[in-house]
């Protein structure tokens, strides 16, 4: 299946080469071009857009200000010629962010890479609603579902457990790590740290020690959460988060 994909950008000759590019890669379906950010508002709004490129430097709307006006925005990958908006597309959780003259190489990298993201998403689509275990806490057994389970963070004595339901109330329960693991799905959990237990389709980028959560998993609709990847633990994340 073909990413639904669309490009903005206020610039006619540098719109038209990425779009040539993009046409090129069997795994995007490239549905529109726009100048004018304005006028993709419907397609997205509708849920017609898989994969978004947006330009940030535009005279109408800067891309930054753009994506955030999105009530539900699609992925995203940035093109610019400006370095100094990375930090800020890093919080807005976006897929990559790409500078200009795009390489095709590097775009068809950035592609491979939004394919993946989306495919992840869809598999948090599918786990069954139903799985679920108990806890105890609060002295009464608390019925947790897997697919609402945002992360786990390990204490001394306790275990945290943050959901999607409650993101701002985790549940404290007196269990070890190893006891929470073993009632977790290994398929679609996986141990990055003494601390932390972390849903595979909920990890939207990693990078060297750490990883990031889609804005989910923080209860704010533009908010990242980083974990950190212990080393005892990352050549096992990394195989089983690529589907090694």
């Amino acid at each position: 299946m073909a990413l639904h994909t669309i490009a903005i950008d206020d610039e006619p000759l540098g719109l038209n080469i990425l779009a040539d590019d993009l046409r090129k890669i069997p795994t995007l379906d490239l549905v529109g071009t726009f100048t004018n950010p304005i006028k993709a508002v419907d397609l997205i709004q509708q849920g017609l857009v898989d994969l978004l490129f947006l330009d940030i430097q535009m005279p109408t709307l800067l891309g930054t200000q753009f994506l955030r006006t999105l009530s539900n925005p699609p992925l995203v990958i940035f093109t610019t010629a400006y370095e100094q908006y990375a930090l800020e597309g890093y919080e807005l959780d976006v897929v990559d962010y790409l500078m200009k003259p795009i390489r095709f190489e590097r775009l068809f990298k950035a592609c491979n890479k939004a394919v993946d993201t989306f495919q992840q998403r869809r598999k948090a689509d599918t786990i069954p609603a139903d799985t679920y275990f108990f806890i105890y806490s609060e002295y009464k057994e608390i019925k947790v579902y897997h697919h609402d389970i945002l992360y786990i963070e390990g204490l001394k004595d306790y275990v945290k457990l943050f959901l999607a339901s409650q993101p701002n109330r985790p549940i404290l329960t007196r269990l070890n790590m190893k006891a929470i693991e073993s009632r977790l799905d290994p398929t679609q959990f996986c141990r990055v740290h003494q601390s932390y237990i972390v849903p595979l389709t909920r990890i939207s980028s990693f990078h060297k020690s750490k990883l990031v959560l889609n804005s989910s998993a923080t209860g704010k609709p533009s908010g990242t959460l980083e974990i950190p990847i212990g080393s005892r633990y990352a050549d096992d994340f990394l195989a089983r988060y690529r589907g090694e």
